[in-house]
């Protein structure tokens, strides 16, 4: 199916071709290029067009280009405009103007991508449905997601996210959702804001988007929870808290965590809720509320809605769950990995550890924790208190990872103490000890401090028996 004939992206961007071509997709990587896509040039770490050559050797069917790139034959497709960036800025507002349906947008310091996932599942399940791949959120991610969206979508899912004052209310313009979510206002990115209060600013300005009759969905269990309000009211005709206090209009009751699920009790205003969420954490059980709350106001079934969140799972490195067999003991029950390695700010790892202690298990509760980045000046106070958390009673072991993490593992009981190190290849390399067969081990931190190398040390000590059965079978 054609996603860009040259005429329209042209008539998007206002530039010139040097042969007329027809695209099927939209990429940026050419690791990962399909063919039929259009290539874009981006200039980020490196200059995309030092990659337009092998871009066309995978099949790529145009470039969107400033210049004329090295390599490349004196026919190749080329769609040639000033400044790339802008260039694809330009075919994601003419996607965004093309497609008909209901576009959400969703922003907010912790479960951003999870609720995006979840929408995607429960608005597949009645239309079709067009959203942001992994965590493509930022001034590229955007557009890129918006030019990537056929025109006959029913609904288009955008997750929009920050790291600096001013960055959320133009992708917000951009996207111009029909609602937009707010999921939760938490200490993340603090060294480039004032305090939690910016942040909550910053996060409400996704609502600034919103179209003529828009619907903000909003957490109202924070302390900022009246900012995000006052200024979804300016800009949203309707306006719906979300959580677990008895003043929102779609409300958790009761959370029940299992060790695979969470069984959900709730309201939506008057009318009693229950639902499923195939995850351990009450944060997911939140959010799944938000989901339902944004099913609702887009006349959505809600039967169906409730039976389909239940066919969400969380994806590898953001609490993805998996079974590993120890090769040093394979009689023994196998070690549980809750792998949720992506990133973490405050309230993420207390989100994480809650899941942690909650488990079931015929053996201990480990964690491995990452230094949490971009808290500002509280960041060593922020890291100590989450030794306070009610969650770390019934975990059995921490080891930390990285110099703010010290501050934590100094303030930990001495008997819940696990190894500290700088870094996490130094922590990998010493987990051969670490581990016993029903051990449940869960890794967190910011992406920056590298935990996936943790994940995969974890991973080497033995193997999944699910992945051994296919093999065999």
């Amino acid at each position: 199916m054609t996603l860009w004939t040259s005429k329209a992206a042209v008539r998007a961007t206002g530039g010139k071709i040097t042969s007329h071509f027809k695209c099927t997709g939209v990429s940026i990587d050419t690791r990962t290029i399909q063919k039929g896509d259009l290539f874009v040039a981006l200039q980020a770490a490196r200059d995309g067009h030092d990659f337009v050559a092998q871009a066309f050797e995978k099949g790529a069917a145009a470039a969107l280009v400033s210049r004329f790139p090295k390599g490349v034959k004196a026919d190749a497709p080329l769609l040639m405009v000033p400044d790339v960036q802008e260039g694809l800025e330009a075919l994601g507002r003419a996607g965004r103007k093309r497609m008909k349906g209901k576009v959400i947008a969703v922003t907010g310091s912790v479960g951003k991508t999870s609720t995006k996932e979840m929408l995607r599942t429960v608005l597949g399940g009645q239309g079709k449905v067009h959203a942001s791949v992994a965590s493509y959120n930022n001034h590229w991610g955007v557009p890129l997601t918006l030019a990537r969206m056929p025109a006959d979508s029913d609904f288009g899912v955008i997750e929009i996210g920050m790291n600096h004052p001013g960055e959320i209310a133009p992708l917000a313009r951009m996207a111009r959702p029909h609602l937009a979510i707010v999921t939760i206002v938490a200490p993340a990115h603090l060294a480039a804001f004032e305090s939690l209060e910016g942040i909550a600013r910053e996060k409400a300005a996704i609502f600034e988007g919103l179209e003529r009759g828009g619907i903000a969905v909003l957490n109202g269990d924070l302390e900022t929870s009246d900012t995000l309000r006052a200024i979804a009211e300016k800009h949203a005709d309707t306006v719906i808290g979300f959580g677990e206090a008895s003043s929102n209009h779609h409300r958790v009751t009761h959370v029940t965590i299992g060790d695979e699920v969470t069984l959900v009790e709730g309201r939506a205003w008057n009318t009693p809720l229950v639902y499923q969420i195939s995850a351990p954490g009450r944060h997911f059980a939140v959010n799944g509320m938000a989901v339902l709350a944004a099913a609702g106001k887009l006349g959505l079934d809600r039967t169906k809605a409730i039976a389909d969140l239940a066919l969400w799972r969380p994806v590898e490195g953001r609490g993805a769950r998996e079974l590993i067999v120890l090769d040093s003991a394979p009689a023994d029950p196998p070690v549980e990995l809750i792998d949720d390695a992506y990133n973490a700010n405050p309230a993420s790892l207390g989100a994480a550890l809650e899941v942690l202690a909650a488990a079931e298990t015929k053996g201990r509760r480990v964690a491995y924790v990452g230094d949490m980045k971009e808290l500002g000046q509280t960041e060593t106070a922020l890291h100590a208190d989450i030794a306070g958390l009610p969650a770390i009673q019934s975990i059995d072991q921490i080891h930390c990872v990285g110099p703010l993490m010290r501050h934590l593992w100094e303030a930990l009981p001495q008997e819940k103490r696990g190894r500290w190190t700088e870094t996490s290849d130094q922590m990998a390399q010493e987990i051969g000890g670490d581990l016993t067969g029903g051990d449940v081990v869960l890794a967190k931190g910011s992406l920056s401090m590298g935990l996936a190398r943790v994940v995969d040390a974890i991973r080497n000590l033995g193997h999944s028996p699910a992945k051994q059965k296919m093999e065999e079978d």
